[in-house]
């Protein structure tokens, strides 16, 4: 349960923040944001907020996600469809409800006949009890529309759909989605940094911290003090003092450190041990902590380089010799989150920064159904001068999706093959 827990959580976490991103650059480039959703599956909870858009809570914790104004191809409406139609004082149709799940009292029952809610703005159709004459509504550029499962969103007009916005607004409501990752993996490696007691410093031999009962305690050497030579070869960052004690292996050691203003000698004789099937050897003393604020944003930032580099190596990798094996899915993050759930807050704070990188990184890839690939459908827009037409953009969107679903499918598969076989 624990584990499963801890997955949901990473899970949403990274999702809806992606999510977010999507959701406040389409707000602000004036993009209707029909649904803002937190979790899928059957709603348990909704508000209808001020700005226009319905705030959800579904039934499964599994991310979220946005609907924005233009992404569907129609309201639900059709001809023979019964409807109820709420009116103002002035006759303008301000409430549809297409669910049989909600009557509405003073609602005008109608059958439709024929619909335009994106540029004329009317619905016709008979009234109950009136079927000898056929009547058109006018329907408010701000209605709502209450959906068969009994979710109420907003009509969504062509001027504030998706399309309607302008090229470099919708590039960056697309972007805002892994550019949101980028900036909640650098936000979490910080609070890790803050947890670890601040950023390590491989530049310099200065003892962080000495393991009780270990070599170095014994021969009397102190956190604050500063290593100078191994053996009589001097030292001057990290890396060198942990080669020069491999190097020497288990035979005992010579080492110069400074304590305050004195210079001291001592000997030690380094513990075997094994480390990730690794043979080591260890005199116990860890690396020093740099603490200063802009220390520990500059970690931040040089952790978040380092996992972005990662896992462009990685992804190289994989065109090179492509193997389901270095690809992972749900059934990947529930193993990892699993694994984190035993080892505690900093664990679980890391691999949430890597799986927002990860995702962030995923998005931007060139296919379509991705963000990546709306943004190269952007960029052929913008070296074209108009857009594809919606028939081809949904043409190629839906290849790439059935080509997401098939990996999906045979990613997952691999991964519970690995995992529970």
């Amino acid at each position: 349960m624990k584990a499963l827990l801890v997955f949901l959580f990473i899970f949403s976490i990274v999702v809806v923040v992606h999510e977010f991103g999507h959701f406040y650059f389409a707000k602000r480039a004036g993009i209707l944001v029909r649904e803002f959703a937190i979790g899928m599956g059957p709603k348990i909870f909704s508000h209808q907020g001020k700005d226009g858009t319905t705030y959800t809570i579904r039934i499964l914790p599994l991310g979220g996600y946005v609907r924005m104004a233009g992404f569907e191809e129609e309201d639900g409406l059709k001809p023979g469809m019964f409807v109820q139609l709420v009116l103002d004082e002035q006759n303008n149709v301000i409430k549809i409800n297409t669910s049989k799940k909600i009557q509405l009292t003073n609602a005008v029952p109608v059958e439709v006949t024929a619909q335009n809610l994106v540029d004329e703005l009317t619905i016709t159709g008979y009234v109950n009890g009136q079927e000898a004459d056929e009547q058109q509504f006018y329907v408010s550029p701000i209605a709502t529309i209450i959906e068969e499962d009994g979710t109420e969103v907003r009509i969504a007009p062509r001027d504030v759909q998706f399309q309607s916005a302008k090229l470099w607004q919708r590039m960056l409501t697309n972007f805002a989605g892994p550019m949101n990752n980028f900036i909640l993996a650098v936000f979490l490696f910080f609070i890790l940094i803050l947890l670890q007691g601040g950023v390590q410093d491989p530049q310099s031999t200065k003892i962080g911290s000495v393991a009780t009962d270990s070599p170095a305690a014994t021969a009397g050497l102190k956190t604050g003090d500063t290593i100078q030579e191994i053996n009589g070869t001097t030292v001057s960052n990290w890396s060198e003092l942990t080669q020069a004690v491999q190097k020497n292996g288990s035979d005992e050691l010579t080492v110069v450190y400074k304590s305050g203003s004195q210079s001291k000698t001592v000997t030690m004789t380094p513990k075997k041990n094994t480390v990730n099937d690794q043979t080591v050897y260890q005199v116990g003393v860890g690396i020093s902590m740099k603490t200063g604020i802009m220390d520990k944003i500059i970690g931040a930032f040089t952790m978040s380089i380092n996992s972005f580099v990662q896992i462009f190596v990685a992804l190289g990798s994989l065109l090179k010799s492509f193997s389901l094996d270095k690809l992972g899915g749900p059934v990947a993050i529930y193993q990892i989150s699993s694994q984190a759930a035993t080892q505690g807050w900093t664990t679980i704070i890391g691999v949430m920064a890597m799986i927002s990188m990860n995702l962030g990184i995923f998005n931007l890839l060139p296919i379509p159904a991705l963000d990546g690939g709306k943004l190269v459908l952007n960029i052929i827009e913008g070296v074209r001068g108009k857009p594809l037409s919606q028939e081809k953009e949904g043409i190629i969107t839906l290849i790439g999706f059935g080509f997401m679903m098939l990996l999906m499918i045979l990613v997952t598969w691999n991964d519970i093959q690995r995992f529970f076989f």
